[in-house]
């Protein structure tokens, strides 16, 4: 028996081979130097009894049908004519080197390679390779093959447009759980990301276990509970995805967190590994710029006065950046022509871009411009040049009246290149917003390897221009699509309700510094609610802030309140896309809540959101997290204002600042003022010792 061991910052991953394809003996916290991986591995090994085979089958970084394992098998293999293989593979060779393992198994014609990193983030990454000396035909093939722990529930997410970001959370029971992305992308519907957590795990404290798998094409997750109790979670490729005969294929990454400090651990482990990792910078060192984005003020109907008089009080409101959306380019009057034609209609810019460009760069801001390459409209030049380019067949359903480019031909990949270069060279355009609103017609990994081929050389002739991924909103948010990014569009809805709850969820894996999100209308454009502009500009300065409305609609109250957040929100945005995101236990379900806590520890600020009417009479104190027990910490309330009219009693922090021990704030936590729902609370705190 053989023994290696993979350590990744408070996590330990220990495998073991008989000489098969290695098992995962331990996920877990990291073990002790001393630790004896052969009395682990035999600790590890199972009894027999009735109803078994006569040896136990290894649940291993590839479960194999024919070593008699009985669940989900990690690799579903024929020959190029369709005639199933069955390959049971014997371990050929493994290296280990400084935060790296590579096992290496062969069986007659074909190797299987599983590769482990461990990186600085305290991440482990893990890839698996198939590789054959002839065409096969794969159906799919698991990233390395991990074990789920043996209490607590599943939490997946699921999500629509305008709703993205819903956790499901469900007990372990004997049989499959399995979600799968068919529609091309990363996915509304099921994001690639899943959490095991023990029983007794909440935001705040437990134990954890997190995967994300780091691919923007259609994805497939298993999590299988066996009849003889182990438990398996396998992340790949969608079922399918590969559709021709090859002799080489590779699963994206898996990365693995771990955590005994609850979801606030995991959410710490991947916002960091997101940030400091996975998202390549143009200038590290820039802040993120307040947006400005004129979609939901103008739609298509572009006016060089209009966009200019609102690009002026966009700046005074303190914007850095403006973002012209859909509508600039062919004859684009609705969403039903034009896409694939990537040239400035002279009927809305006579000048071209160049007057607006100008005008928006003496405000002091740079200029975005929106575009989604990917697609293109029946009603083109481009589709009636090249009706061979979509993606699919000719008589296939549209979606939004849009086909989808077939990325995985060279040709598609070096026009686009040319006309966005094309653009970059002549605007200076320091962002595009690129988005991608039709679902595919068919999965086909080929798309998905195109995108990035796409964005790498992209990237390589343009390094200074940001990319943003939209997808009708967070249609496709994931570390494939992020290794190549720099923001992502959380969802089409501005509604600050939606966007407080959508927030939370999502900041168990996405840092606030590449998380957009927008000062929306007054009334909400996808659900017809009405909110102040104090709770509409707070939820938005949670993430990467920006406005998206008509800004001559608002009211002096409305600018001078916006103006006054935003300014806040610059002011910080420097320690609070550096620190962490942590979600806040709050005791009532009315209250959402989280607070974002200082890479060095020395200060935080708490948004607490009152989304419903709470049951009790009177606001129940909300406990804050990570903090130094022994520390004092200053305390005050932001905007007091926005306590509701009936908050009529001696609430302290309505007259100022309170000075109480991290273990105070923790242990017994504060006691808010009366808000009425669909309002926001914000809490300031420095360490007094660093005041």
């Amino acid at each position: 028996m053989n023994h290696w061991r993979l350590d990744a910052g408070d996590q330990t991953l220990a495998f073991a081979s008989d000489g098969g394809i290695p098992a995962c003996i331990y996920w877990g916290p990291r073990l002790p130097e001393a630790e004896d991986l052969a009395a682990l591995a035999a600790a590890a090994r199972a009894d027999l009894t009735g109803g078994m085979l006569d040896a136990l089958a290894p649940l291993s970084l590839c479960p194999e049908p024919a070593r008699g394992f009985q669940g989900q098998p990690g690799l579903a293999l024929a020959e190029a004519d369709g005639t199933p293989l069955a390959p049971a593979f014997a371990l050929a060779g493994a290296e280990a080197g400084a935060g790296r393992l590579a096992f290496l198994s062969t069986a007659p014609g074909l190797r299987l390679t599983h590769l482990l990193a461990a990186e600085a983030t305290g991440v482990v990454t893990l890839r698996s390779v198939l590789e054959s000396d002839r065409p096969v035909r794969l159906h799919w093939l698991a990233a390395p093959v991990l074990p789920g722990p043996q209490s607590g529930e599943l939490i997946d997410i699921s999500g629509r447009w305008t709703r993205e970001f819903h956790l499901n959370r469900l007990p372990w029971t004997p049989g499959i759980r399995l979600r799968e992305a068919r529609t091309g992308r990363s996915g509304h519907e099921h994001p690639p990301w899943a959490i095991l957590a023990e029983a007794g795990c909440t935001a705040t404290q437990g134990t954890a276990f997190g995967l994300h798998y780091a691919w923007p094409g259609g994805h497939r997750m298993v999590a299988e509970e066996l009849p003889d109790g182990r438990r398996q979670i396998q992340f790949g490729h969608a079922w399918g995805a590969e559709t021709r005969p090859g002799t080489r294929f590779e699963t994206a990454p898996l990365v693995a967190a771990f955590s005994t400090a609850g979801l606030n651990g995991l959410a710490a482990a991947f916002q960091r590994d997101i940030r400091d990792r996975v998202v390549p910078w143009p200038d590290p060192a820039r802040p993120r710029p307040v947006h400005y984005n004129c979609w939901e003020a103008v739609y298509f109907d572009h006016r060089l006065d209009t966009l200019t008089e609102i690009a002026e009080r966009a700046a005074a409101l303190g914007a850095e950046r403006f973002v012209l959306d859909d509508g600039w380019f062919g004859r684009r009057d609705d969403d039903t022509s034009s896409l694939g034609d990537w040239r400035v209609d002279r009927r809305k810019w006579p000048q071209g871009l160049g007057p607006l460009i100008e005008r928006v760069h003496a405000l002091g801001m740079t200029f975005g411009l929106w575009v989604e390459p990917e697609m293109v409209n029946p009603d083109s030049e481009l589709y009636r040049a090249h009706p061979d380019w979509a993606l699919g067949p000719q008589d296939q359903v549209l979606g939004r009246s849009q086909m989808v480019l077939n990325l995985a031909l060279a040709e598609v990949r070096e026009h686009l290149l040319a006309v966005l270069s094309a653009l970059l060279a002549e605007y200076p355009i320091d962002y595009l917003k690129w988005d991608h609103n039709r679902l595919l017609p068919l999965v086909d990994a080929d798309q998905a390897r195109g995108i990035l081929e796409l964005l790498d050389r992209l990237r390589a002739a343009h390094p200074k221009v940001e990319i943003e991924s939209c997808a009708s909103g967070g249609g496709r948010i994931d570390a494939g699509i992020l290794a190549r990014t720099q923001r992502v569009w959380l969802s089409d809805c501005n509604d600050a309700l939606e966007r407080l709850r959508m927030h939370h969820a999502a900041a168990l894996f996405l840092p606030a510094c590449v998380t957009g999100a927008h000062v929306g209308p007054r009334r909400s454009h996808t659900t017809g609610r009405v909110h102040t502009m104090s709770f509409r500009a707070r939820v938005a300065a949670q993430r990467h802030m920006g406005f998206e409305m008509d800004l001559r609609e608002l009211t002096e109250a409305e600018a001078a309140t916006l103006a006054s957040v935003t300014a806040w929100w610059k002011a910080n945005r420097a320690w609070m896309h550096a620190g962490t995101i942590l979600g806040l236990d709050s005791e009532d379900p009315a209250v959402i809540a989280e607070m974002q806590l200082a890479a060095d520890g020395t200060r935080f600020v708490v948004f607490a959101g009152q989304v419903a009417a709470s049951a009790q009479i009177l606001p129940r104190p909300l406990r804050l997290s990570g903090l130094d027990a022994e520390a004092r910490y200053r305390v005050r309330l932001l905007n007091p204002e926005d306590a509701a009219p009936q908050s009529r009693g001696p609430c302290a922090l309505k007259a100022g600042p309170l000075d109480l021990t991290g273990r105070a704030l923790m242990s017994r936590g504060l006691s808010l003022p009366v808000a009425w729902p669909e309002t926001i609370l914000m809490l300031e705190g420095m360490r007094l010792d660093d005041a």
